[in-house]
């Protein structure tokens, strides 16, 4: 089970930070979230809170109008407009490792997931012009955006994807970078590998499976930060999930 943004690929910085920032200037908005701004505001799951959290937080100036719900969600659309067409237009490459280990779960018949607080528009976008045009159809179940009541820390998606899985968490294995997309997989019970980015290197980790720089890829070998050992390997696979797994 998959995470999205920042796990598949780093598509925060110069994906999702570009687009808010499209959306304010369309709106009239003097809102700009810079590099290191964009980073705090990580610290909130959802682009719609993310939103409201910033306008709390960082803009006590700003007098909010009647209709803010409305404008927010405007925003959130509008928004979302703009990173399909970046993905689309520039293209934002996986994380090292990631299509190799699809491609050897496919081959072994082992069944994929998304689990992503991510609108499905920006999943579809990102797995078409990543991977292929008919990567969606490559997982069992796409959990995305608003289909849960409570997004990332909560439990609630990776508990939506496990229901329709027909699985249990046992059987199970999710891929995060962050934090809260940890404390979300934890919580409904899986185990879980950690892929850190520059955004969330500095996160705690702790009830990980493995805390890694990436997946590795042949030529470029990747590195266990904590959790268990690779045993030498230079790159994560089945046999390494396997192994995971029996250390539960």
């Amino acid at each position: 089970m998959f995470d999205v943004d920042g796990t598949l690929a780093d598509t925060e910085r110069d994906g999702h930070r570009v687009a808010f920032n499209r959306a304010f200037v369309e709106a009239g908005l003097d809102w700009v979230w810079d590099v290191p701004l964009y980073g705090d505001l990580l610290a909130v799951t959802g682009g719609k809170e993310r939103i409201r959290h910033y306008v709390e937080r960082y803009r006590p100036d700003y007098h909010p109008p009647a209709d803010f719900d409305a404008l927010v969600a405007r925003l959130h659309t509008e928004k979302t407009r703009h990173f399909t067409a970046l993905v689309a237009e520039a293209g934002i490459p996986l994380r090292p490792g990631v299509r190799r280990l699809l491609d050897e779960a496919r081959h072994a018949g082992v069944r994929l997931a998304i689990a992503t607080t991510t609108t499905p528009e920006n999943v579809d976008a990102l797995l078409r012009h990543a991977l292929a045009p008919d990567a969606a159809r490559w997982f069992d179940i796409i959990g995305a955006g608003d289909v849960v009541p409570a997004k990332k820390p909560a439990p609630d998606i990776y508990v939506y994807v496990l229901e329709r899985l027909n699985l249990a968490p046992s059987e199970c294995i999710a891929f995060e970078d962050s934090e809260n997309g940890l404390r979300s997989a934890l919580a409904a019970g899986v185990t879980t590998v950690v892929t850190v980015n520059d955004y969330t290197r500095a996160h705690a980790f702790r009830g990980a499976g493995l805390v890694l720089d990436h997946l590795g890829d042949p030529g470029r070998p990747c590195q266990a930060l904590a959790g268990t050992s690779l045993n030498g390997a230079a790159m994560v696979d089945l046999a390494t999930l396997r192994r995971l797994l029996a250390a539960r």
